[in-house]
């Protein structure tokens, strides 16, 4: 079967399962004699709404097969175990699914036509819930206690409340992708299939220019031998009309429309399509690539030299603030570095995570008592020791509420590896007066695809959270917290808020 003839097919049948009618599409899918992982994904998908747990499998399998990285099939396989009640082989699948997010937040799957986003928060919650079903209660708890070193601010409620549930010995809902979300093909591919040439391409026999090898049609123009009076303006030059891009990752193109390009390459980018593909120009050439793939370069050109731009200090930010090992995902490689003073540990010491607005470390010597964590606590977030509220969940209430009468011992029983986590609350006013939040003002634009990072653009205000260090801040804009360096934005002044 052509290529063109399996997209038609593929097109057929998600066109039937948009509109409900999911028979029609599995029919239609299985008709498709050499699907792709992406198709065999789908089959699995109506598979698992029809209940068929063995197909399926079978389909996850096939799968995985043609695609061994694609972590969403190793999840959907993992639920597939799940519902089957084989707890160990869904277990290894999620992990399988883990390790292939590479330790990133998240596998945004819109760029290869899956409008669904895989976050490692929630492959960490259902590994737990998978170990809970074996009866690994402390396994569980280890893994999500991994899953809030990753979790977005959407994704914190699920996994407390599974937190909660493991403290108590009881098991919660896995997380599972809507069962009407399947891969669709690429629509520009689609757009394709319904071109007719009804005319064919023009060809020159006679003309007065000589060398005339134009092929296509064009209204008639004079044509004298002096060719036209303006020379043609070159390809680089109308590139240099586009915003500059650098390439993040490798792209290899499946069409002829589409434009390969590493990691590196400087591409121009002339037009971005509401399906976040973008036209680009790359060494005089024009195609498609996605536009996940770029990162927006603010340099200056000749051709814009006429426009006033005011670049960031640097164009590489200032170097990223250590994590502090065992609080977040190592990728297996420590490259030599040691870790800042503050965030060593001793055996004879343990590293309080508190979070908080923000998340933050203290770190304390092992059996300290209440007042030593109460006091290096609000040291921290400079309020005094009563102001603070301390908790083992994010909701402070009941057994979870940590206090000067509370049995320290079993506080500490609790820590795994050398740290524990710790919620913190504040009260609203200090000394009957209210807390004043700082407003920071972005001088620059900031854009970082790494998921820690705060984006924000020129002039946005920015309500700092907490000091990183001297070149990194943490901060909070239109509902999104991360870091972004200090020589960005200045202090906003308290009479002009």
């Amino acid at each position: 079967m052509s290529f063109v003839d399996t997209l038609r097919q593929w097109d057929e049948a998600i066109t039937c399962a948009d509109r409900q009618d999911f028979s029609e599409a599995l029919k239609i899918f299985l008709s498709i004699k050499e699907p792709n992982s992406k198709i065999c994904f789908d089959i699995g998908c109506l598979h698992l709404l029809n209940q068929n747990l063995d197909a399926a499998e079978k389909a996850f399998d096939c799968s995985i097969r043609k695609d061994e990285h694609l972590a969403i099939a190793f999840f959907q396989r993992g639920i597939t175990f799940y519902r089957k009640k084989r707890y160990e082989e869904s277990l290894a699948d999620f992990q399988k699914a883990h390790k292939a997010l590479r330790g990133n937040q998240l596998i945004d799957y819109k760029a290869l036509g899956l409008r669904y986003i895989l976050y490692a928060c929630e492959v960490l919650h259902n590994m737990a819930l998978a170990e809970a079903q074996l009866g690994n209660w402390e396994k569980a708890q280890q893994n999500l206690a991994k899953a809030l070193d990753y979790k977005t601010e959407s994704k914190l409620n699920i996994i407390d409340k599974a937190l909660q549930s493991i403290l108590k010995r009881k098991l919660f809902k896995p997380v599972e992708i809507p069962s009407k979300v399947f891969f669709k093909p690429n629509k520009h591919y689609v757009a394709e299939l319904e071109k007719k040439d009804y005319l064919g391409k023009a060809k020159v026999v006679a003309s007065v220019v000589p060398q005339d090898e134009f092929s296509g049609f064009a209204p008639l123009q004079p044509q004298v031998e002096d060719g036209p009076a303006c020379p043609k303006e070159p390809e680089v030059l109308r590139a240099l009309e586009g915003e500059p891009h650098i390439v993040l990752f490798e792209f290899v193109p499946e069409t002829s429309d589409e434009l390969a390009v590493v990691p590196g390459n400087i591409v121009f980018v002339l037009q971005k399509g509401a399906d976040n593909w973008a036209s680009v120009v790359f060494n005089e050439r024009r195609g498609l690539v996605p536009y996940n793939y770029l990162e927006r370069l603010e340099i200056s050109v000749a051709s814009k030299q006429n426009k006033a731009t005011t670049a960031p200090p640097n164009r590489e930010p200032p170097t990223r603030p250590e994590r502090i090992q065992g609080l977040t995902p190592s990728n297996g490689s420590s490259g030599g570095k040691a870790q800042p003073k503050e965030a060593r540990r001793t055996d004879n010491s343990y590293i309080v995570k508190v979070r908080f607005t923000f998340n933050f470390v203290v770190l304390v010597p092992r059996g300290a008592p209440y007042k030593m964590v109460a006091e290096k606590i609000s040291k921290k977030l400079s309020v005094p020791p009563k102001a603070i509220t301390l908790s083992l969940t994010s909701e402070a209430s009941g057994e979870s509420v940590i206090d000067a009468s509370t049995d320290m011992e079993d506080v500490w029983s609790r820590a795994r590896d050398g740290y524990i986590t710790l919620w913190c609350n504040t009260k609203e006013q200090t000394d009957g007066k209210p807390q004043t939040e700082i407003h920071l003002l972005a001088l620059h634009s900031y854009e970082s695809s790494n998921p820690e990072d705060l984006n924000f653009q020129q002039g946005d205000t920015i309500t700092l959270l907490s000091k990183v260090n001297q070149e990194w801040l943490e901060g909070k804009f239109n509902g999104n917290t991360g870091i972004f360096p200090a020589s960005f934005v200045e202090e906003v002044p308290v009479n002009s808020q």
